[in-house]
């Protein structure tokens, strides 16, 4: 069958038909036009959905936003402002951390601001003052730092007792 369609695939170098091999050695041939333009894509990391992504060996000193799901396992130094991030094992972090879901896997040491959650993995090593509505810590996480759990509105609002 055709890679998007029903229709039954049709050999592209008749000449090359189904036989039975001899043994004998055969030469390769040579690949076509179409099949030289082909780039085998990127392996996607494994579990991740993430749309912005720093491997290994990435440096960046400043200020990163990402629009999207981000995996950073490199080494970043400076501000990171998104929606999703995700701070892998590998990744060493020094920097102000927000977004609104923030999931920590690897070192960082900063503030770490999220609107919904922030999730410390068991790998995990953070220094740091944290601030989040939901926090969830791994048994074998490492966090050394303040916790602050409401939102910053929540500060200013006055609460009253009804009897």
């Amino acid at each position: 069958m055709g890679l998007f369609s029903n229709e039954p695939e049709t050999s592209a170098h008749p000449e090359q038909s189904a036989k039975p091999h001899d043994g004998t050695p055969q030469a390769a041939s040579a690949p076509t036009p179409a099949a030289q333009k082909m780039v085998e894509p990127p392996p996607a990391h494994v579990g991740s959905s993430a749309v912005g992504y720093l491997d290994r060996g990435t440096k960046i000193s400043g200020k990163v936003h990402f629009e999207g799901p981000a995996r950073i396992d490199g080494t970043i130094d400076g501000e990171i402002d998104g929606k999703e991030i995700t701070i892998g094992e590998s990744a060493v972090v020094t920097a102000q951390v927000r977004a609104d879901s923030i999931v920590v896997c690897g070192k960082v040491k900063g503030e770490i601001i999220a609107t919904q959650r922030i999730e410390i993995h068991p790998t995990a090593k953070l220094i740091g003052n944290i601030t989040a509505p939901k926090l969830i810590i791994h048994e074998g996480a490492i966090f050394e730092g303040q916790c602050s759990m409401g939102h910053e509105s929540d500060r200013d609002r006055k609460v009253r007792a009804v009897w």
